[in-house]
């Protein structure tokens, strides 16, 4: 089937594309979208594949499910737009940034900068129920978003894969480990951070590995 994503992806991703399962899951979600308050807006649903095309991925950062609050999503993983306010989990990231890397911390939630250097900013499940935390699960994007991952691992070089909770975990088998580098800890949110996200130096760690393979560190 035809979907509306950057061209690259498309490429890559058409296979997946074609496959039954993903016709369902268009079907479930068109028809969401038609009868109920979606998440994020049906236009931004592959925003993080737009403004990071696959030969541009030096970092993956895997979220679960978009945030569910009005205004809040719009298409990567832990990223609020401009002027919203940023939540607990997203606080945390900026303040271990600004532990590890001496980075301020900024004033917007807005990740887009960091999408543009080429990082992938990718929830597990690309859709969700307002007010209703993994709504979309199970129909059909998880299975989309393992392909994604895999897809990464198999044509992309020394990319760095930060998977932060025990969802996200998971998802180290799908990753080929003698060329990519896989930083594993406690999610950021407060229930959790100060149990090993505080402190982990996953950024640091990252722009450590992409120097080491000749490519330019992300500014975070």
């Amino acid at each position: 089937m035809d979907v509306r994503i950057h061209e690259s992806w498309k490429k890559l991703l058409q296979e997946e594309f074609d496959k039954d399962y993903f016709q369902t899951l268009v079907n479930f979600v068109k028809s969401e979208y038609a009868t109920k308050t979606i998440f994020p807006p049906a236009k931004l649903i592959f925003n993080a594949f737009d403004l990071c095309p696959p030969e541009n991925v030096k970092v993956v950062i895997l979220g679960q499910d978009p945030y569910h609050g009005v205004g809040q999503a719009h298409g990567l993983c832990f990223s609020v737009p401009d002027g919203v306010k940023q939540p607990p989990s997203l606080v945390n990231i900026f303040k271990e940034i600004r532990d590890d890397v001496q980075t301020p911390i900024p004033v917007s939630g807005n990740l887009e900068r960091w999408a543009q250097q080429g990082v992938l900013l990718l929830n597990a499940t690309l859709t969700v129920r307002a007010h209703q935390a993994g709504s979309h699960q199970k129909h059909g994007w998880e299975t989309f978003t393992d392909s994604v991952i895999q897809i990464i691992s198999q044509h992309c070089d020394h990319v760095v894969f930060l998977l932060w909770g025990a969802y996200a975990g998971q998802k180290t088998g799908l990753i080929d480990t003698s060329k990519h580098l896989i930083l594993k800890s406690v999610h950021p949110s407060p229930l959790s951070a100060y149990g090993g996200f505080f402190g982990n130096k996953h950024f640091s760690q990252a722009n450590d590995f992409l120097l080491a393979y000749g490519k330019t560190p992300i500014i975070w």
